[in-house]
């Protein structure tokens, strides 16, 4: 279609309609340069920072690692689907303001019959939302800069930074840790893989070179949508062919998150007792991640792709510039191997977090499951507050847990979903918002104690009504 001329007019209005931000309320604090400092420039993080500026808390700083902002985030990088995993209707970063939302976005562009007429948002229009997003708020991002250390003083933190190699210490008195998927660990690879030459295997959250494998063999080791999502983005780029390993019999193909998917359940989850937590995170790690049926098509259309379900790889090794790998009694050569095989939860595993990791308490220490119930996986997971706060294993040892919020899916049995999705911004940003914001209130409740007693002129003395004074005098007269 023909765009209009202003393509943004209804989100200028939104804008307009909600009336300027509030002041800064948060008093400066001596040797303190953030109130809130925030990790990860993606969906979340930009977020995050319009949420804050509208809560009237100053002095946010928002870094990120990558280069630049086309590198910033998972969408024009690692991440491999053709549309987003989640419906198009669920709110997002754009915090309950229609004329920020995506639809809104995309009709003022494209048009309402092109929005009704797809099914889930395309990965790269919501890559082009987000930058939208960021650039039309004027969220600021300092790019290039990778935290390597939090280490606690008391009231705050120091913040150990690299920016292009060198080191620089900042302080903040609020960490909001937006770092993705791996925020709280790493990627998991299988320990069959972990010896191959980093030449011949890599993870999905790398940067895969897929042009390099055309007329290659390769194996894809997961059951995943990401696992499925690679091999489908390798046929595409001309692979010889392509091997998917799935140690299921069958594919996932059950989304049971979807029976807590209601109001009731989302907006109450932080209540429900741990017992029944742990219940709903297992039975979804249980039945499996399930790709939607569009990225196992996507790769079905291909007469070169090769499924094996029921596979466990027994061994691999280096042969000749290939890899050797013997899967359930069977020889196979190839190329190259993708592990789409997700993500571990180990806060002790990430540099910046290491230094204070084991005061962490984890779901393991808070909740002792019945023996056909236990998961060690899922027990690592730390039990996160209200406001996905870390806390202390032992009350008292590290108080400073409670200002570092974790929106990353190391939140997943504690929040029911996961966090850093599209599912969890309705819900759990306005409430980490309302936490930072109380907890910064009352760091300097003798400064506001101060301001609510102070002074307050009157807007008109009584000049202004004595005309109109009723007195004895006058109504005898």
């Amino acid at each position: 279609m023909t765009q209009t001329a202003d393509v943004d007019r209804d989100a200028r209005r939104t804008l307009d309609l909600l009336g300027p931000a509030p002041d800064n309320w948060v008093p400066d604090r001596p040797g303190v340069d953030h109130n809130v400092f925030i990790v990860g420039a993606g969906q979340t993080g930009c977020a995050f920072a319009f949420a804050l500026r509208r809560a009237g808390i100053g002095r946010v700083s928002v870094i990120d690692a990558a280069a630049n902002a086309a590198k910033a985030g998972v969408w024009l990088n690692r991440a491999r689907m053709n549309k987003l995993r989640t419906p198009k209707t669920l709110v997002g970063p754009e915090g309950g303001l229609p004329g920020l939302s995506f639809r809104a976005w995309y009709e003022a562009r494209l048009g309402a019959a092109s929005y009704q007429d797809i099914d889930r948002i395309p990965r790269e229009r919501w890559a082009e939302y987000l930058a939208w997003y960021r650039d039309f708020l004027e969220i600021p991002v300092r790019y290039g800069m990778r935290l390597v250390q939090i280490e606690p003083k008391g009231t705050h933190f120091a913040l150990h930074l690299e920016v292009d190699g060198v080191a620089r210490v900042e302080t903040a008195r609020k960490l909001l840790l937006c770092n993705g998927v791996a925020g709280n660990g790493g990627a998991f690879v299988p320990a069959v893989l972990e010896h191959l030459p980093p030449q011949l295997v890599a993870h999905t959250s790398d940067a895969i070179d897929f042009a390099a494998l055309r007329g290659k063999s390769v194996a894809v080791l997961g059951g995943a949508a990401s696992a499925f999502d690679a091999a489908a983005t390798a046929l595409e780029a001309g692979a010889a062919d392509v091997h998917l390993f799935v140690r299921r019999t069958t594919l996932a193909a059950t989304p049971v998150s979807r029976a807590r998917a209601y109001p009731g359940a989302y907006d109450n989850y932080f209540a429900l007792p741990d017992a029944l937590r742990w219940a709903q995170a297992l039975r979804f790690k249980r039945s499996g991640s399930t790709a939607p049926p569009d990225s196992i098509e996507r790769v079905t259309r291909f007469e070169n792709f090769h499924l094996h379900l029921g596979a466990q790889w027994e061994s691999a090794h280096e042969a000749s510039g290939q890899i050797a790998a013997v899967v359930s009694g069977e020889t196979f050569r190839f190329d190259f191997a993708i592990a789409g095989t997700g993500y571990f939860i180990d806060p002790s595993a990430r540099p910046e977090l290491a230094g204070f990791a084991s005061h962490i308490l984890l779901w393991r220490d808070q909740f002792t499951p019945s023996s056909n119930e236990a998961d060690d996986g899922l027990g690592a997971h730390p039990y996160l507050g209200h406001a996905l706060e870390y806390k202390e294993k032992v009350p008292g040892d590290a108080p400073y847990l409670k200002d570092i919020h974790v929106y990353n899916p190391a939140g997943f049995v504690s929040a029911g979903v996961p966090v850093g999705d599209v599912p969890s911004m309705k819900r759990d940003i306005p409430a980490v918002v309302r936490r930072i914001s109380r907890d910064l209130f009352l760091g300097d409740i003798d400064s506001h104690a101060q301001r609510l007693a102070a002074d307050v002129p009157p807007e008109f003395d009584e000049s202004l009504y004595a005309a109109s004074l009723w007195g004895r005098e006058t109504s005898s007269a």
